[in-house]
């Protein structure tokens, strides 16, 4: 029996960068064996084990053979007598087909340190066009490395387009796309996940929505990058940068699919496009089975983004139909992630990337106001219908209240605040 660290471990190890997880192999043991050292068994695809002390996972050396389509469809054969190299050559890329004998000693029959070196993600072998996941693994691992120089090997993106050509895209089942997905948002530059998907041409088939914003154009004095489909890329790499969590990045993903349902005739403003993105939206969530509180943020940031932008011009009782219609009084917390979604469209743009984002600061400051309204003596004299309507006509005066301080105290007037300037980001 000979254990041997691999995967990620040892290629996060190589980079210099922290190693949370450590998976292991084993090669030379069997099930009762390894029981027999107190492992616990836990995979059901194929043999995984759950040391006893540190509860890190140990699987034993397997091959595989594909004899059915998705990702369950094979047949694994885990007997003492296969290799690591056997276990290694399955796997997607050169850079996690390494392992660490237990001296330390790297074994890397496919030349992933010389791909780390190289800044290239290569697949290993031709078993890479088993698993569709891979491609949206490989995008993934573009997004996390970009920001280094890692670039998708031109043959490793011949194969996922080949991939695509035949339809094994079309097999991706939505709980693992939606996992890809969920967790490329997540990586330094999840605009490269995007066009890595689109360059292979699989973003058509996971997230055609998506996909049909590029070619789009907008007006060129709002957006100096005039395609949609980059304006959305340049908002989840804005997003990135202000370091939001993956509902907002799912939300400034989606936050203009309706542009691409613009009449032709009306290119390239897109006049209620807000309202027409709703229905793609839910037919993507729908498709990849999207968590509600990830469909719920999206909504509110795709019918009420271009409210944030005009903030300024505004009339109080419409800014708290805008905190009210992002339920911004009883979740604060989604109200700051919407804030941070129209921060990250108002900035992905051309030319526009350090601008100043005031207006998060006022609807911030607008929404707070609001919420510490005191109530409680009407709530002695009045019910219903009349209480609602006396609480909101507070509620606006609160907010009017806000925006004449920040009129008053505008820099024009020489105060600190932001002048009140309708944001060029609206497109009308």
């Amino acid at each position: 029996m000979k254990t041997y660290l691999v995967g990620g471990a040892v290629r996060d190890a190589l980079l210099g960068d922290p190693v949370s997880d450590r998976d292991w192999v084993v090669v030379g043991a069997t099930q009762a064996e390894m029981e027999a050292e107190g492992f616990r068994a836990v995979g059901r695809e194929f043999p995984v084990f759950l040391h006893p002390h540190t509860h890190e996972e140990y699987a034993l050396a397997r091959t595989e053979r594909k004899t059915a389509p998705g990702y369950r469809g094979f047949v694994v054969n885990a007997d003492p007598d296969v290799t690591l190299e056997q276990d290694l050559v399955r796997r997607d890329l050169t850079i996690n087909a390494m392992a660490q004998g237990e001296d330390g000693t790297l074994v890397d029959p496919f030349g992933g340190r010389q791909d780390l070196e190289r800044r290239l993600l290569r697949h290993v072998s031709e078993a890479f066009v088993e698993d569709p996941v891979r491609i949206l693994r490989v995008a993934r691992f573009a997004a996390r490395y970009a920001h280094r120089g890692f670039q998708v090997a031109p043959e490793t993106l011949a194969l996922m387009s080949d991939m695509v050509g035949r339809g094994e895209a079309d097999a991706l089942v939505p709980e693992r796309t939606w996992q890809e997905c969920r967790r490329a948002l997540m990586e330094t530059s999840p605009g490269v996940f995007v066009q890595t998907l689109r360059d292979c041409g699989a973003l058509a088939r996971v997230m055609p929505e998506v996909d049909a914003l590029f070619g789009v154009p907008q007006t060129q004095v709002y957006h100096p990058e005039i395609d949609t489909g980059i304006h959305t890329i340049k908002v989840l790499e804005q997003a990135a940068l202000l370091q939001a969590d993956s509902e907002t990045r799912f939300a400034c993903l989606t936050h203009d699919l309706g542009k691409a349902l613009t009449p032709p005739e009306v290119l390239p403003g897109h006049r209620g496009h807000e309202s027409r993105g709703l229905p793609p939206l839910a037919d993507l969530c729908d498709r990849l089975n999207v968590p509600n509180r990830y469909r719920r943020l999206a909504e509110r940031v795709c019918r009420y983004h271009l409210m944030a932008h005009l903030a300024y011009e505004l009339k109080p009782r419409t800014v708290l139909k805008v905190i009210e219609g992002v339920d911004g009084l009883r979740q604060p917390e989604d109200f700051q992630r919407y804030l941070q979604a129209c921060e990250a469209d108002a900035r992905g743009r051309t030319g526009l990337e350090q601008r100043d984002y005031s207006q998060a600061a006022y609807l911030r400051a607008a929404r707070d106001a609001a919420a510490e309204v005191d109530v409680s003596d009407l709530t002695q004299k009045a019910k219903g219908q009349v209480l609602a309507d006396q609480i909101r006509r507070r509620r606006i005066s609160a907010i009017a209240r806000i925006r004449t301080a920040w009129a008053i105290h505008s820099p024009e007037n020489g105060g600190p605040a932001a002048p009140r300037q309708p944001d060029p980001a609206a497109d009308r």
